[in-house]
């Protein structure tokens, strides 16, 4: 529960300063745009040519490339609309389809990375029981029941207005304030079931993985450290990109609720901030995800030591042949 603090005589429960915004989310997205297409399009590559040789989890890190890519592409838009101080002039249909991008890429990486973490857990905990159960097909369809709740969760907010009854200019991620009550409660719920619900499976699978790693010495060691480092790459993601925005964005519609009310604390100026953080930070997901293609593709992670071992090799043939010039000099004086 967030502490209200008692306002200043001074302050003014009048409009947002929107400096902030214009200046944080436009370097956001340069970055994420950036980043997000070249290591997307770099793993993605990689899983078209390794097809054939696809596991079951790899089904999973191809959808997530896809969904990543579909949010990346609407990014110079939001850049070019944050940059022009929030003056959208792609129109209002074009507003909803780069809002539902970003809550499409958002929860799709989260039903992706779940799938994900179950895969993982039933290989490391039941391995007997699953194997030669679990296939190709199997991973396909598990990936279109994926985009079918994600898009019934979000398909919802494109029934909310996202610009002014009175403009076009404005792009809102929400809603304007005469539908906010009804957005609140449709946010909390989605809130739920598209992430509390996810995050409380992979805690649960992954509480179990670590009992097991602890307590049973014939676990394969490379098995282990692909574990642990799945582990991290979710807390990076989960405690980065996820948690921080659904908190903020919840607390965020709480205070505009209130000021409509006719309420107003000093703190709603500090939580309309860090809710445009939680934005950006959500935002970096998509250029994080590829961090999944290190422990789920096989092949990724042999091109990886492949080129390891070309650097080292050249390395040592370029100290070699310092070191032999150095001799060389030496013998001729």
């Amino acid at each position: 529960m967030v502490k209200i603090e008692p306002v200043p005589s001074n302050f003014s429960c009048g409009a947002i300063n929107l400096d902030f915004t214009h200046a944080f989310l436009p370097t956001v997205f340069i970055l994420v745009f950036i980043f997000g297409t070249v290591f997307n399009v770099w793993g993605l590559r990689g899983v078209y040519k390794g097809w054939k040789k696809m596991g079951n989890i790899n089904v999973f890190v191809l959808n997530l490339g896809i969904a990543d890519l579909l949010y990346v592409f609407t990014l110079p838009f939001l850049i070019h609309y944050y940059a022009q101080k929030s003056k959208w002039t792609f129109g209002a249909a074009f507003c909803k389809v780069t809002r539902f991008c970003f809550n499409l890429n958002l929860y799709g990486s989260i039903g992706f990375l779940t799938c994900i973490s179950i895969y993982r857990y039933l290989g490391i905990v039941h391995p007997m029981r699953v194997m030669g159960k679990i296939s190709t097909r199997h991973s396909v369809v598990i990936s279109a029941v994926v985009w079918t709740l994600v898009l019934i969760q979000i398909l919802p907010d494109m029934s909310f207005e996202k610009t002014p009854s009175n403009s076009s200019q404005s792009c809102y991620d929400t809603t304007e304030d005469s539908r906010i009550d009804g957005y609140l409660s449709y946010s909390l719920g989605w809130s739920i079931t598209g992430f509390a619900v996810p995050l409380l499976i992979i805690l649960a699978c992954y509480g179990h993985v670590v009992v097991v790693l602890a307590t049973n010495a014939n676990v394969n060691a490379l098995l282990k450290q692909r574990c642990l480092k799945l582990v991290i790459i979710l807390t990076i993601l989960f405690a980065i990109c996820f948690i921080p925005y659904h908190v903020f964005r919840y607390l965020n519609l709480q205070s505009r609720r209130s000021k409509l009310q006719g309420v107003c604390h000093a703190n709603f100026r500090s939580i309309y901030i860090a809710h445009q953080v939680g934005r950006g930070l959500a935002c970096l997901n998509s250029a994080l995800n590829p961090l999944m293609y290190l422990v789920a593709n096989d092949d990724f992670l042999m091109h990886l030591h492949n080129l390891n071992q070309q650097a080292r090799l050249s390395l040592a043939g370029w100290k070699t042949a310092v070191l032999y010039r150095k001799t060389s000099r030496m013998e001729e004086s």
